[in-house]
């Protein structure tokens, strides 16, 4: 499915964010030619966005350990089917990532869930610090 006012393909969340139990339908829309950079923007409203980016250029040791239950919400058994973004907090002095509430997403089908990785250890405010 594609959102016809951007062009781009709907992302639907198989599990809405919490916080945002109305918004089911989003795109992710680039802000760099890097591709390091994204908004997760809300088709039900565009002035809902979130900054997202891939951990890897980030931090390039993060492997979050998936669990089944979002293989099954995903529809998916491959994990090389899955992209993760990390939700950005911009500020003056620093910028943070979620890195315990990643959005997994699933390239084929196009379904994503934000996932609460309990038990991790990750940081909800790791600072980034780009790896090239």
């Amino acid at each position: 499915m594609i959102d016809p006012s951007l062009g781009l393909p709907t992302i639907t969340m198989a599990v809405p964010m919490p916080g945002f139990p109305a918004h089911r339908e989003f795109v992710l829309v680039r802000l760099n030619d890097d591709g390091l950079l994204y908004a997760f923007t809300s088709i039900q409203d565009p002035e809902l966005r979130f900054l997202v980016a891939p951990p890897e250029p980030f931090f390039p040791d993060y492997a979050p350990e998936i669990e089944n239950e979002v293989f099954a919400a995903l529809n998916t058994k491959d994990p090389d089917r899955l992209l993760l973004m990390t939700v950005i907090t911009a500020g003056v002095d620093e910028t943070t990532a979620n890195l315990l509430a990643p959005i997994v997403l699933d390239r084929d089908s196009m379904r994503a869930m934000q996932v609460v990785l309990s038990g991790s250890g990750y940081p909800v405010r790791a600072i980034m610090h780009r790896a090239y």
